[in-house]
């Protein structure tokens, strides 16, 4: 039984999309998979469904109810933004040490062969009044899959993630690369390859738009694999 961090390099490259396609890939074979998203912004309680905790109960098979809208998102705000500056439009202090608490009693809980948590935003957006979303990676210590992208300047982004996690000795599992929409981002085949060269030894796997999810199966056989329980990209 593991658990793994899904983080992404940007906002809105495609985190929760990763995470949903490892629970149906994961789920199709007779696995258990379950997924904490501690924090969300930019939520609507009248309108959720398609929201990420949504999409993720969606994908577990689960009915969207209260009761497992609070157990799958604790932290809730509507306002669009950062998810500090979101709570204190709501007049909430959010601390690191709130968030930490709530998801280490989630993985505590949890008895799953997939558990995965779910970041917001890039690995350094804000996370609480005094914290990023790199500071609740350390405090966890789960290995990462990083989402990055396929747009112009994705690659950089990427990278940048990769060195980052690296200088906190923060493993990365894998690196997925999430095909943009945008018919003139770079091709999908060729930002994969550049990836890859840079990537630390991490296994980057292209996310593809198109095509099924086939690549999720590939990314959880290599999430289950035995060796990858203390990642070649760990820093020594």
């Amino acid at each position: 039984m593991s658990a793994w961090f899904v983080a992404g390099s940007h906002t809105d490259v495609g985190k929760t999309h990763v995470a949903c396609a490892l629970i149906r890939a994961a789920r199709a074979r007779g696995l258990s998979a379950d997924a904490f998203k501690p924090v969300v912004s930019g939520f609507d309680p009248a309108d959720w469904g398609d929201s990420d905790p949504g999409r993720l109960l969606q994908a577990l098979g689960r009915p969207l109810t209260p009761a497992t809208l609070e157990a799958i998102s604790p932290f809730r705000f509507t306002a669009p933004l950062a998810p500090p500056a979101a709570a204190a439009r709501q007049g909430v202090s959010l601390g690191l040490d709130d968030i930490a608490g709530k998801t280490v009693g989630w993985l505590d809980a949890v008895r799953a062969d997939l558990r995965l948590v779910e970041g917001v935003g890039g690995v350094m957006s804000p996370l609480a009044d005094d914290a990023t979303g790199l500071d609740l990676m350390a405090r966890l210590r789960l290995p990462a899959v990083l989402v990055g992208g396929s747009y112009l300047g994705g690659i950089s982004h990427t990278l940048t993630a990769i060195e980052t996690l690296a200088a906190r000795r923060l493993a990365v599992a894998a690196v997925v690369v999430s095909q943009s929409a945008d018919p003139d981002a770079p091709d999908l085949d060729e930002t994969v390859d550049l990836t890859r060269r840079f990537a630390r030894g991490a296994p980057v796997i292209a996310a593809p738009r198109s095509g099924g999810e086939a690549w999720a199966g590939a990314l959880l056989d290599r999430l289950l694999r035995p060796d990858n329980r203390r990642n070649l990209s760990e820093p020594a």
